[in-house]
């Protein structure tokens, strides 16, 4: 295998036996810090290309995420406060510039710090993903433009092409501890690979994509991604050109390749809703 290669472990989404609709609760239970869910993963193990100084071949269109090198000037990431007051304004600048969108709405974003054997009991342990996934399915897209903007707003925004975009980058120190896998839209089968799932909020529901498992798709990340760096992944896309990427698979992973003693990840996300005239 390349050096620029690992092979590495993936969970994916495995329908439940009983064909029920299957279902995933966003706040884990504070006895065990287990989320439930009625499915269980499903283990492969899959290449995963580093494609560091090939970032020009993976654009936001084509492959459905984008790496871009701009250091943050907020570097903190304490304070929740803060971090919208200082954070959220360059995000947003970034998000702009890269995409030529006309206007940018943050809508939330999450602190990731992999603590092992920490439970998920409250928002301050929220810890890398490394489940495959796909944060919206079109219905929970356009649920999101309605959610966090205006009906009147939201009515006009609709009908013309908009994205879910998130903003993530490293923080403290380069990835190198779970970093995140991007699989290649080009790679994916939509029809075959992505089942709905119900996110279950304590009081209302979302929807995701489970990701099964198929061979052919491509999976990359960027080793050590520095905190000077960042990657665009795009969750949704009104856009109805077949030539255009809709979403990005991705997970956090444990890379082989990283040293035992590599820092534990710590992480930013910042997630938009991204409208164009």
């Amino acid at each position: 295998m390349s050096a620029d290669i690992v092979s590495a472990k993936l969970l994916y989404f495995s329908p439940p036996p009983d064909g029920s609709r299957p279902y995933f609760t966003i706040n884990a239970d504070p006895a065990t810090g287990e989320r439930g869910r009625n499915w269980a993963p499903e283990e492969h193990t899959v290449p995963i290309e580093n494609v560091r100084g090939k970032e020009h071949n993976y654009t936001l269109d084509t492959a459905g995420f984008q790496f871009v090198k701009k250091p943050a000037k907020h570097t903190q990431f304490v304070d929740e406060d803060d971090i919208r007051a200082q954070y959220y304004p360059e995000s947003v600048a970034l998000l702009k510039g890269v995409t030529g969108a006309s206007r940018v709405v943050l809508f939330d974003h999450t602190v990731r710090r992999h603590m092992p054997g920490a439970s998920e009991t409250d928002e301050s342990k929220r810890q890398p993903v490394t489940q495959v996934h796909v944060d919206q399915t079109p219905d929970s897209a356009t649920a999101r433009v309605y959610r966090h903007l205006p009906s009147s707003e939201a009515e006009s925004l609709v009908k013309k092409r908009f994205q879910i975009i998130n903003l993530w980058r490293p923080i403290a120190h380069p990835s190198i501890d779970y970093p995140l896998a991007l699989c290649d839209f080009r790679s994916v089968d939509p029809e075959r690979d992505l089942v709905p799932v119900a996110l279950i909020y304590p009081d209302r529901e979302g929807e995701t994509f489970g990701v099964r498992y198929n061979e052919a798709q491509r999976w990359k990340y960027q080793r050590e991604m520095g905190v000077d760096e960042a990657v665009l992944i795009k969750c949704y896309d009104s856009s109805k050109d077949k030539d255009v990427a809709v979403f990005t698979p991705h997970t956090g992973f444990r890379d082989p390749s990283a040293p035992r003693d590599a820092p534990l990840r710590e992480s930013v996300e910042v997630r938009a809703l991204v409208f164009y005239d």
